[in-house]
Order: C-alpha cells, then structure tokens, then sequence
C-alpha cells in the first residue's frame, strides 16, 4: 500500500527543523466554529485540523449523537460549501480509549475502546490521541492513578487496532499519526478548583516516552512508533471559571530542554484557550506545537449569539409581527431543565452559578447548542435579523469589532457574518501564533 505524504508529520518535523511552526487542533462539534476553522484555513492556506473527542463522537453517536463517519461527513460538506479541498483537512481524534466506558470492567471497556478507534480510522481520521490513562471498575481505587505500564500496554492494543483497521482498508489515504501522553484535564474538561495547575515534570515525560516505544517495539508497531509526533503535557496553562493561567517559560524549562534533545516529537498542549497571543507564540518556539483549542471558540460564538440576541431584543421588541428568540433565556432553562453537562463543574449560591452557566471560561453552554429547542430559538434570531436587518448603530452599540468590518468592508450586516467574524477574531490569535509573528 502506498500511502500519502502525512501533512501533520511534515508540518511538525519542520517545528524541530527550527522553523517554529505550529498547528491549532479545533476540537468543537459546533457548526459555526467548524465553518470558521474552515474560513481560517482557506485564508491562509494551510490544512485544517479538527478534532473531536471521545464523549463527542463514538461509534454510538456519543453526547452529540454523531458517529465518526457522520463528524467526517459534516466536517466535509462545510468544507465542500466554503471551496475548500477535503484533501486538507486532517481529522483527528482526541482522547480514543477507555473514558466513555470508566463503570465497566477493563476488558468490556477496552473491547468497546477498540471499536471506537476502529470506527474512527475507518471514518477517515489521521490523528489518533490514544489516551489508556482513565480507570475502569476494577482496576482498583479511583484515588490511585493506573500504572503507567499499563496505560502503555493498553495503549499499544487500541494503536494495534487501528493499524490493522488501516491497512484493512485498502487505501492509498494518510496512516495515521499517533498523539501519546495524558497529563490534561479529562475530556470535557476539570472541575471547579484550580489551585494546583502543575506543570509536569520531565521525568513523567521521559517515562511515558521509553515505556510506550518498549511495548510498541514489543508487540510488533515498529512502523506505527515512527508515526508518533507528539506527547501530551501539561504546560502549565489551564482556565477556571473567571481566570486564565498563563503560560510562563520559566516553569516549563526542564520539558524545553528534554524535547529540544528529541528529534521526533513535539509537545501537544490542551487548554490554550484564553492565552495571550505572545504566549501561545512562545509555546509554538518551545516545540508545544500543537496548541488544542475549543472552548474559546464556543465561547467567542456565544458572546455573539448573546450579543445579536440583544440586538434583537433592543430593535425588535416593539414589533407585532414579529416573535423573537427569547434565546437567552430559553438556555438557562434548558440548562436547568437537564443540568448533566455542567452541575458538577459550577459550584457556589444559585446566583453565582446562574452567572457562571452564561459566562464561565468554561463554557459548558457548548454541551446545550444541539438541543432541540435551543437550536430552534437559534434559528429564530438568526431569521429574525435576516428579515429585518440590523442597523449599523445597534452593531457598533454590541458588536464594535464587527462594526468596523462591515464599514471596512470585509463582512456585510448578516447576523451569520457577525458571528463567524467574532469566531475568527479568535483563530487570527492563533494564526499568529502558529505561522507568525515574532519573540
């Protein structure tokens, strides 16, 4: 089987050539931050990487209710609508292994862990984090972290699934390229409380590195251990509710200096959201080529959505014609009416987390955008604005960033534009970071 050029591969092997290039990793299922990576890449010409997790997307559909193949071919209709070249787009797969399945026993979870990277290589993804790191029923105290020998070892079976699923199928496609390493927050995200935002240690890298290449070469994924490029660390840079941790070099020297001395892999960093655009350009020099980011895009599109929803409220309100969204607060019911996707990572009195369900870094509203009768509300706005379109006094009044486009002429008055916009302001943060700028 001859396969394609890997463009993840190319792309990281010239970060550790000395050109500090780097990737944003989009991890979203939201349509509009699909549609917007989608736009970012176009412009700029480079691939899109877009991810989903292991609770987004199974083989059962996951929390969205979406199987691999169906991300796959939602992510490429969006792209067929912007002209843009499936070629281009690297999917990829964040956290595969065990996590959904955590109450069940080792082998009933990894059976069905195996199926779900099946399920996703056969999809089409390329970028495979495998991720061996959650414990199941009985592997003992949920206090105790599992043995890093045996997240190796199960990490080597799901890798051995997928080869055999790739080279099943027959295809002159990309192999896939392997993310290693799980010192992050859980899929999904930490809970509330982050005092202790650590930065790991070499040592734990060292280890995770030596023992995962010892059971590669021991059951046989000589091949599939070249196609490793990058291992998950913490950096040091995490958000909470209200504050951002900044990346800080000085604190991640001893994982610079390590990965410096290693000619294949790079860093994968979770959780660069909200970081200052000089910081996430130091990461990208530091070798944390991979900067994953989903939440502030989600974010970002809800400030929009929020933004336009007053609007509406402000210019609408009067009108007997027409009934508006009332989307604000048809969230918050919804929220409340099924609060699975954010109770216990919003802790305080009931004010504080009504505050915290609308504007927390965490954003735990993107769980809720799929939801029947919030989509609806949506929709509502959006076809409300179209139909009575707004005035440019009311976009400068809510949406200063946007008003200036449209006056520039980059964007005109749909309320779509206004939201993709308000998405990209986030993605030109990271366009400088990964493929510009300078110290």
């Amino acid at each position: 089987m001859i396969a394609a050029k890997n463009k993840m591969l190319e792309l990281l092997r010239e970060n550790k050539s000395g050109n500090p290039r780097g990737i944003t990793s989009v991890c979203s299922a939201n349509e509009f931050v699909i549609r917007a990576a989608i736009i970012n890449a176009r412009r700029n010409n480079q691939p899109a990487l877009i991810e989903s997790t292991s609770n987004q997307v199974d083989q059962f559909g996951g929390y969205t209710g979406i199987t691999p193949s169906g991300f796959r071919e939602l992510v490429y209709n969006i792209a067929m609508d912007c002209k843009f070249p499936s070629e281009n787009i690297i999917l990829g797969g964040d956290h595969l292994g065990p996590n959904r399945w955590q109450d069940e026993s080792s082998t009933s979870a990894m059976q069905k862990a195996k199926e779900q990277i099946a399920a996703y290589v056969s999809a089409g993804y390329t970028k495979i984090h495998l991720d061996a790191s959650m414990k199941c029923a009985d592997d003992g105290s949920p206090d105790i972290p599992l043995d890093a020998s045996i997240i190796s070892e199960r990490a080597a079976i799901l890798c051995k699934t997928a080869e055999e699923t790739y080279e099943n199928m027959n295809s002159n496609s990309e192999p896939p390229v392997y993310i290693i390493g799980t010192d992050v927050p859980p899929p999904g995200g930490a809970f509330t409380g982050h005092d202790d935002i650590h930065v790991t240690s070499e040592e734990n890298v060292e280890e995770t590195i030596e023992l995962t290449r010892t059971i590669f070469m021991k059951n046989n994924l000589d091949e599939a251990w070249k196609r490793v490029t990058a291992v998950v660390v913490q950096p040091g840079v995490e958000f909470g509710d209200i504050n951002v941790f900044d990346y800080n070099r000085s604190k991640a020297q001893g994982l610079i200096k390590l990965i410096a001395q290693n000619d294949s892999l790079v860093y994968e960093a979770h959780s660069t959201d909200y970081q200052k655009k000089e910081y996430l350009r130091h990461m990208v020099r530091d070798h944390f080529a991979i900067l994953k980011v989903g939440p502030w895009l989600t974010y970002a599109f809800r400030e929009a959505v929020f933004a336009i929803a007053n609007i509406e409220q402000e210019f609408l309100s009067g009108r007997k014609d027409v009934v508006l969204s009332n989307i604000i607060n048809t969230i918050e019911e919804r929220m409340n009416a099924n609060p699975k996707y954010w109770l216990k990572y919003y802790s305080g009195s009931e004010e504080e987390k009504k505050f915290k369900r609308k504007y927390s870094y965490s954003d735990r509203i993107r769980y809720y955008w799929s939801d029947t009768t919030i989509n609806e509300a949506l929709n509502r706005l959006i076809n409300n604005l179209k139909k009575n379109p707004i005035p440019l006094t009311l976009i400068s009044q809510y949406l200063p960033e946007e008003y200036y486009a449209i006056r520039d002429g980059q964007i005109q008055t749909e309320p779509e534009e206004l939201i993709l916009h308000k998405i990209l302001n986030v993605f030109n943060i990271y366009n400088y970071a990964a493929y510009g700028g300078a110290d």
